[in-house]
């Protein structure tokens, strides 16, 4: 073995086996680096390079009125078949217009988690939730390897257009994994990679092959494609006992 690959393989090692001594050499090299291509960060999962994450400065964006007739939110919503009671985990949460409109769906039985990594995003979701009178959604302060969600509390984790910009994909999914109830579901809403008319930066959108190729490797099953949105794949998958 070459003097340049030993020295690879110890930087690996140092940069991940000190954090955690369990990780074996085969998750550690899911990441890799390289020159970081536009709008990405140089980081790659499992040969996918990571975005960029989309500023509090966006949030106006998020909320457009013209969202819902584009990418046919009413329709996500309803596809979600919450019931009152349900606890769910709204990740990266952003301006929280989902996190809203599952409130109203769940009840005040029931609680959405807004987790979002910038604490900007969180005010805004606050003061949103005080003006229509919501008390069930709880503002969650996520870090970027870690959603901070008690184990075994959440009973579906929805994912809109976020999951491409999380840093640490497979920590991230882990821990979303042990805050899941036995049996719980996670939806994740992606722009489609397959199509070339969807008009979003390439590393904004998701093939679902590499989406259940790295969920597959967090503990989670798929279950199907609800291929009723006109630009999202809507994929869900359910949490496998460990």
């Amino acid at each position: 073995m070459g003097r340049l690959k030993l020295l690879s393989l110890f930087a690996i090692v140092l940069l991940y086996g000190c954090s955690d001594s369990s990780t074996t050499a085969t998750e550690a090299e899911e990441y890799t680096f390289g020159s970081p291509s536009s709008g990405g960060i140089g980081k790659f999962y499992m040969g996918r390079e990571i975005s960029h994450v989309m500023g509090h400065q966006g949030a106006a964006w998020l909320d457009r009125r013209t969202r819902e007739r584009q990418e046919r939110t009413d329709l996500l919503v309803e596809n979600l078949q919450l019931q009152p009671g349900n606890n769910v985990a709204d990740i990266g949460a952003g301006s929280g217009y989902f996190s809203l409109r599952m409130a109203r769906q769940v009840g005040p039985t029931g609680l959405v988690y807004a987790v979002d990594i910038q604490p900007e995003m969180l005010a805004i979701i606050e003061s949103k939730s005080a003006k229509a009178g919501l008390e069930n959604i709880q503002g969650v302060l996520a870090s970027e390897d870690n959603p901070n969600l008690d184990p075994e509390s959440v009973d579906l984790a929805l994912f809109v257009d976020a999951y491409h910009e999380f840093k640490w994909p497979r920590e991230v999914m882990s821990a979303i994994h042990t805050a899941l109830v036995p049996g719980g579901k996670v939806v994740l809403i992606e722009y489609r990679e397959e199509d070339p008319t969807v008009a979003i930066k390439p590393l904004h959108k998701m093939s679902e092959k590499q989406v259940r190729k790295e969920l597959k490797t967090s503990g989670f099953a798929f279950v199907n494609n609800g291929e009723f949105l006109p630009q999202q794949h809507f994929l869900l998958f359910e949490k496998i006992a460990d």
